[in-house]
């Protein structure tokens, strides 16, 4: 592609909608699709319109995405107990506790019942070599 049809594609670039392609986290060729360009275009369009290359851009922008997104979550939280719960184990450490109590009586039964099984089964194996 030559220099004068680079320039034309990059003036057709919308900004805000590249920013916005950027906070949703598009994929670079979600986002060269979208705005019907090549790699090559977009990384000039960067370059001449922020002074960066497009992965550096893109670092910058998809942040305002995330905190977007980490504000819905808390807002859903506010209504929503599953979402509450989750932000509680990803941000303050919570964690289901599952609790198994065995008591002693339980386990002394659990192996008289074993043993008694284990008798009755040395005496049918007796009573059949008889």
């Amino acid at each position: 592609m030559a220099k004068g049809q680079i320039k034309q594609k990059q003036s057709k670039i919308d900004q805000r909608q590249f920013e916005e392609l950027c906070s949703i986290q598009c994929t670079q060729e979600e986002i060269l699709s979208v705005l019907s360009i090549s790699d090559k275009t977009l990384n000039s369009w960067c370059n001449s319109t922020y002074g960066k290359n497009f992965s550096e851009i893109f670092k910058e922008k998809r942040q305002g995405g995330r905190s977007s997104l980490r504000r819905s979550q808390w807002n859903l939280a506010k209504k929503n107990a599953s979402m509450a719960i989750f932000l509680g184990k990803q941000y303050l450490g919570q964690k289901d506790v599952v609790e198994n109590k065995i008591t002693n009586n339980g386990i002394i039964e659990e192996l008289t019942e074993a043993l008694k099984n284990v008798k009755e089964t040395e005496r049918d194996t007796e009573s059949e070599t008889d």
